[in-house]
């Protein structure tokens, strides 16, 4: 009986964890707190069922050494922090909320249909932050008092939705991710109905974009669907093609703001390119410990040319691949970049022959996504927002899943 009954504890384990990972997708998107809430009732579930099961072991994954390497640094780098506290705490969210992420879903989740419960909660997740921002954008947002507003260079723009993120670029960033996911799928999947929702989705996901006026995240998924279709679908490049010269010919403040992308025409282009100048004298002159993790808002001042203004904090370099090398050091942010990098072709160049059309989908849309990431990460730190991160590093556990189990 014992044994019976040891059996039947650990399949509802599995099955407590399994729904602790859908309710972490689900409200990362929508409540950090929540979702950091159900990670942490799915990693004690998991601690349990691995002391209570002796057959249960862990698995590796391809970049567990590399994630080592970045966690080892992050906590030496707290040793150079002027804010050691704080650089502490960093760490503490790195290990117990980003890394237990990763190890929850890389560990736990083991089958395609298990992969598609987690599709549909990040989907029904994703749904109601783009309804959320249309309603934003209706009713109107009051942006004389908002930060990520150049009010003088851009005078006709009266609101940026943001929806449940921090902030217009924060949403832009997700919604590309959202975005490269419903691309994928659409690649994959043959059904006409399910095309149909997933292009009706494209449209919905895309509009809320443009409603963030984010020049970096809707040029990003520009680029993406152009060189997607180039390479695999010439019909969606000419209508991508057709899409942007319509939006940019019915609306001038986007025109006006894409124009002055490249160019230091408005204060957050100039502000931009100061800081990355100064990120990287931090790096020439920290370049084995860093700066120590999140501290770059008690460094900078000191590496200021462009704002020399107390008052002002600034608390990212507005480019993740400065930041992270500026922060815990060239060869832990190394680290972190080949398990980014290392994801990405993973999700590319996988050799496994999957089991079915929505995994298939899914997995060229992790990709896609991880590619976003990577090219918003050129103008802005997208990682720096707690749940970016989270979501960031639940989708490196999908791949391995999808890659080594499924």
């Amino acid at each position: 009986m014992g044994i019976f009954r040891r059996l039947a504890t650990s399949r509802a384990l599995k099955d407590g964890i399994y729904l602790a990972v859908l309710l972490e997708a689900f409200f990362i998107g929508l409540s950090p707190t929540v979702a950091m809430v159900c990670m942490g009732a799915g990693m004690a579930g998991f601690m349990y069922r691995w002391w209570l099961d002796p057959d249960f072991t862990l698995h590796g994954t391809p970049y567990n050494w590399a994630i080592a390497i970045y966690m080892v640094c992050g906590a030496a780098s707290i040793l150079v922090s002027p804010d050691k506290l704080y650089s502490l705490s960093i760490w503490y969210v790195m290990v117990l909320i980003y890394f237990m992420t990763y190890v929850l879903v890389s560990q736990n989740i083991t089958t395609a249909k298990q992969v598609r419960g987690m599709a549909y909660a990040l989907g029904l997740s994703a749904a109601i932050v783009v309804l959320y921002g249309f309603f934003q954008f209706v009713v109107g947002i009051d942006t004389s008092e908002m930060r990520w507003v150049d009010g003088e260079a851009f005078p006709e723009l009266k609101k940026r939705v943001f929806s449940t993120w921090e902030n217009p670029n924060i949403l832009a960033a997700y919604l590309d991710i959202v975005a490269c996911v419903l691309l994928g799928l659409y690649a994959k999947l043959q059904d006409k109905k399910t095309r149909g929702l997933l292009v009706a989705g494209l449209i919905c996901t895309l509009a809320c974009l443009a409603m963030t006026y984010a020049r970096g995240a809707c040029l990003t998924i520009a680029v993406i669907m152009m060189g997607y279709g180039a390479l695999k679908d010439r019909k969606l490049l000419l209508i991508v093609i057709a899409a942007v010269a319509v939006v940019l010919a019915l609306n001038p403040v986007m025109l006006d703001r894409m124009s002055t992308m490249l160019s230091a025409g408005d204060t957050s282009s100039e502000m931009r390119i100061a800081m990355w100048e100064s990120t990287v004298q931090m790096i020439t002159d920290h370049p084995v410990l860093g700066i120590g993790g999140g501290a770059y808002s008690f460094v900078y001042p000191i590496y200021d040319t462009y704002i020399v203004d107390g008052s002002v904090t600034l608390v990212h370099a507005h480019n993740i691949y400065l930041n992270y090398l500026a922060e815990v050091g060239i060869m832990g942010g190394m680290g972190f970049f080949i398990f980014l990098f290392g994801s990405l072709g993973a999700a590319f160049f996988s050799k496994k022959e999957l089991p079915d059309d929505f995994s298939k989908g899914i997995m060229l849309g992790l990709g896609l996504a991880l590619v976003s990431v990577a090219l918003n990460g050129l103008t802005d730190d997208v990682l720096y927002n707690l749940p970016s991160s989270m979501l960031l590093w639940m989708m490196c556990g999908l791949v391995v899943v999808l890659e080594e189990k499924v």
